[in-house]
């Protein structure tokens, strides 16, 4: 049951960035060009397909969640992760972009260029740290091989 609470509580965090923020700063939520709305659809769609799988990813090999107070256990670099080191931060990201173009929103637009800087900062300072410390030589490897925001076009296969 522990673990169940600590799956569900994860979704927290998502769900604060991409729902409950963007509602409290754009207020005026309308349509206002169909081809755009369509375009930013594709986009949140696209988004939320990424962080399905990597969310899967956490859970079924990572035996843990995306929420810091219930982290992986083991390096997650199959899937998904074989393209890009970060792509639930890239997911969120995508989603972002397209609420933004859905609704053609300089705020939610602001809050997306907020949003990677905050993580990019968060990833350099101290998470990518911690991940050498936990994981070691697999990480290093990892980390040459996966690039950190632009997905590699071939997947990448760990030797070890």
């Amino acid at each position: 049951m522990n673990k169940l609470i600590q799956q569900i509580t994860s979704f927290i965090l998502p769900i604060t960035v991409l729902i409950i923020i963007p509602l409290l700063i754009e207020k005026d939520i309308k349509i206002k060009l169909i081809t755009a709305f369509i375009a930013g659809l594709i986009l949140m769609v696209s988004g939320l397909t990424v962080m399905t799988l990597t969310i899967s990813g956490f859970i079924r090999i990572g035996r843990g969640t995306l929420a810091p107070w219930s982290p992986t256990q083991k390096l997650v670099t199959c899937g998904v992760y074989a393209y890009v080191r970060n792509p639930m931060i890239l997911g969120v990201l995508i989603v972002l972009l397209g609420e933004s173009l859905a609704i053609l929103s300089s705020s939610i637009l602001i809050l997306a260029v907020f949003f990677f800087v905050v993580n990019n900062i968060w990833f350099l300072v101290y998470e990518e740290p911690d991940l050498q410390r936990k994981f070691g030589d697999l990480y290093t490897e990892y980390r040459k091989n996966v690039p950190r925001w632009i997905p590699r076009l071939k997947s990448w296969i760990s030797q070890k």
